[in-house]
């Protein structure tokens, strides 16, 4: 089989670890597309394994799972995420843990931190160590004025889930975090450290999981900047799929590390 510049992916067979972009790439909103659920079982068939890594941090792990089910692919467990909520509060733990820290995000990413034994406020406090924004669908004016004040008032560490500019949704696009922090930053002049994709850390901490060699994994996504980008910065092979944000114009306009190694129109025509 060839990917649609005519490029042969028959090493795509050979994959042990498959790591999956969600929004624009198996799903869409609440519409899951056309072989996501036959693909997962024949990765699963064959003794592989799935990951879905996503710069989306609005939801947890657990709700996360339950819309897998909704969707009907009721063989997804809390085994097959890594989110960047997830490695945010890695992060947090290794340079904050105990100290109070600003969270402007959903109610579902401040339960995750709540969850994990972190101190959270989400109202303006001068005893707060460091800021953090994440992907926030519930965002208000409340919310933003509370986090340019903590920025304007204290120089603290502040850091971001990811960097994305939108989140497709059903009728096109919303503001994803990337655009939030840019509204930020017209307002204090500050600019995050952002944690998720393009960085390789949630690729490198499934390979470890799983057992899994560069030359075993694939990243799988609809977006260069990030998902692509990271599975480049990791040292494996990357699938691009048009299902999402990306155009086929841009793909053959990419250079450098949002260059994809294969470009596919959908997960649906990855072979086994």
């Amino acid at each position: 089989m060839k990917d649609c510049l005519g490029k042969t992916v028959n090493t795509l067979k050979d994959k042990k670890l498959y790591l999956f972009d969600m929004d624009g790439t198996v799903y869409l909103g609440d519409i899951l597309f056309d072989g996501v659920e036959e693909l997962l079982g024949g990765i699963e068939k064959k003794g592989a394994n799935y990951v879905f890594i996503t710069n989306n941090s609005s939801k947890s792990v657990n709700d996360y799972v339950k819309k897998m089910h909704r969707l009907g692919l009721t063989m997804v467990k809390e085994n097959n995420f890594f989110t960047s909520s997830q490695a945010m509060v890695e992060l947090i733990k290794e340079k904050h843990d105990k100290e109070l820290i600003y969270v402007q995000g959903t109610k579902s990413l401040i339960q995750e931190f709540i969850n994990e034994g972190l101190k959270v406020t989400t109202e303006y406090d001068e005893n707060a160590k460091a800021v953090v924004v994440g992907f926030d669908p519930e965002f208000s004016g409340e919310k933003v004025y509370n986090t340019c004040k903590m920025l304007s008032l204290h120089d603290l560490p502040y850091y971001a889930t990811n960097p994305d500019w939108v989140c497709p949704v059903e009728f096109g696009y919303i503001p994803d975090c990337g655009a939030m922090c840019q509204s930020i930053e017209r307002a204090t002049g500050k600019l995050p450290q952002f944690i998720g994709k393009p960085q390789p850390t949630m690729i490198y901490k499934a390979m470890e999981k799983f057992g899994a060699t560069k030359e075993q994994t694939v990243v799988v996504g609809d977006r260069l900047y990030t998902d692509i980008a990271s599975g480049n910065n990791a040292g494996v092979d990357t699938i691009c799929v048009l299902s999402g944000e990306v155009t086929m114009e841009e793909v053959k306009r990419a250079q450098g590390v949002e260059k994809p190694t294969y470009l596919l129109n959908s997960v649906k025509e990855i072979e086994l």
